[in-house]
């Protein structure tokens, strides 16, 4: 229980926390930080979620569906409410976490 609330401390500042202080701080250069936000850090974030449920998947199996669900809500909290683009982008990270998910699974259940 303890690693879940560590990971869903980690999974609310990324994905709610670093929007906010690129929106809030950063000024011009927050464009680049959602750049690396979107495309590096949180689907690696994603994966890395799906990898820690596939360990013990009959308990974390909504991990994936978290994180995602975390993005779209600080995303649309601090960027533009309904906006579509977001749609897909947490539809992807859903995507990769549960493929990570799967695979994790299958490969410690082979072991």
């Amino acid at each position: 229980m303890k690693k879940l609330i560590t990971w869903m401390m980690i999974a609310i500042f990324l994905m709610i926390g670093c929007p906010w202080i690129a929106v809030k701080f950063l000024g011009s250069a927050g464009m680049a930080v959602c750049f690396v936000l979107f495309y590096a850090i949180n689907p690696l974030f994603s994966a890395l979620c799906g990898i820690f449920a596939g360990k013990n998947i009959k308990q974390l199996w909504g991990l994936p569906i978290i994180i995602a669900g975390l993005f779209l809500a600080g995303a649309w909290m601090f960027f533009e409410m309904r906006e579509t683009a977001f749609l897909w982008y947490s539809g992807c990270y859903l995507m990769i976490g549960i493929i990570s998910m799967l695979i994790s699974a299958f490969l410690n259940e082979r072991k």
